[in-house]
């Protein structure tokens, strides 16, 4: 494809050759001569002179290195978008496998692929154009939209709720159980029937080994547009809001609110029953016992603002030496008051 080709399609600026011939994407140290790569971050702008790629995607035209500029307002966005123009993801033909278990009162859409070994309960109904790979399971009284992917061993547990386009990684379990249980007199545990369903709105995709877990009564629910990494654990009847992004190993305790916007980055934690407020960062390997303001970027643990925790933690490895000093200081003053209580007349006035 013609770089002038791809400039068109992105919609940015061209700086240099249009006609150069561009057979694929890749990462600035990565890419070879007939390849696109990006600078999206400014501190990596030393690398555009060892790049080896044929033309880049930047904010600004690369005026100190003879390299094909296409100037876009977000590099890494068009990126993304100049990636689909080489490869996209291999689909299965529509089709039901003979291998597939499906419920006799189960409902699918047209121009579905249920792969082998996938089993679809009773009562689920499933809307037009899913892709659900071998070895899925989706157990009774399911309800999913439009364009639903559920990769290997992905599972939808009883009556939960999935919206349209919605993808779930290997391994997703939607709507376990919570993890609820009441101590009897004797020390021993009465499992809590966990009652309540998982909802997942519209354009979420959940990554691999997730697990979402129903509530005890009510509802868990991740709303539309939320993306969950890897091994990300939601306890029951948590709220991940609008737009949230919750990066690998973060776990929810249950009841947790997350409002819209919110990211959590990774193996974050969080107490329950408690509220981190719109367009809020939580830093990674942070603990949250507490609500997070609106727009407040906290970190460390137990979780507090952002800037006081990096000074702290530039100043947690001082802290032996500091330790040390503090104890000279102290033995100083305490030979220099046991001089001055004795009258010994080697306390002079400069140590008085």
């Amino acid at each position: 494809m013609k770089l002038r080709q791809i400039a068109e399609y992105l919609g940015c600026e061209l700086v240099g050759d249009g006609e150069i011939e561009i057979t694929g994407v890749a990462g600035i140290e990565q890419a070879g001569p007939t390849e696109l790569t990006f600078l999206a971050n400014p501190k990596y702008a030393p690398k555009v002179r060892r790049t080896r790629a044929a033309a880049i995607l930047v904010s600004q035209p690369v005026r100190d290195h003879p390299i094909a500029s296409l100037v876009s307002s977000n590099p890494y966005l068009d990126f993304a978008r100049a990636l689909e123009l080489f490869y996209q993801p291999p689909r299965p033909a529509p089709g039901i496998h003979p291998w597939a278990s499906i419920a006799p009162s189960a409902r699918i859409g047209d121009n579905a692929y249920v792969g082998p070994f996938a089993v679809i309960g009773e009562d689920v109904v499933i809307g037009r154009n899913a892709c659900i790979y071998p070895h899925v399971v989706i157990y009774q009284g399911a309800r999913i939209g439009d364009d639903f992917c559920a990769h290997s061993h992905a599972v939808v547990r009883e009556f939960c709720q999935i919206g349209n386009r919605v993808t779930l990684g290997n391994g997703v379990v939607v709507g376990g159980d919570g993890f609820g249980f009441a101590r009897r007199p004797d020390g021993t545990h009465y499992k809590i029937v966990q009652s309540g369903i998982t909802v997942i709105e519209d354009d979420v995709e959940i990554q691999s080994l997730c697990s979402i877990d129903r509530a005890t009564v009510g509802e868990t629910r991740i709303r539309r547009g939320a993306k969950l990494d890897s091994l990300v654990q939601v306890g029951h009847a948590c709220v991940v809001g609008e737009n949230c992004i919750l990066c690998a190993q973060v776990g929810l305790a249950g009841s947790t609110v997350l409002e819209r916007n919110v990211l959590l980055a990774g193996q974050a934690g969080v107490s329950g029953h408690l509220t981190i407020h719109e367009g809020a960062v939580v830093y990674a390997q942070a603990g949250v016992g507490g609500d997070v303001a609106a727009g407040a970027t906290v970190a460390g643990s137990p979780a507090f603002d952002a800037a006081q925790w990096r000074r702290a933690v530039t100043a947690f490895p001082k802290l032996p030496e500091m330790l040390r000093t503090m104890r000279e200081l102290k033995m100083r003053l305490e030979e220099l008051e046991r001089k001055i209580a004795g009258g010994d007349a080697r306390a002079t006035s400069q140590e008085r």
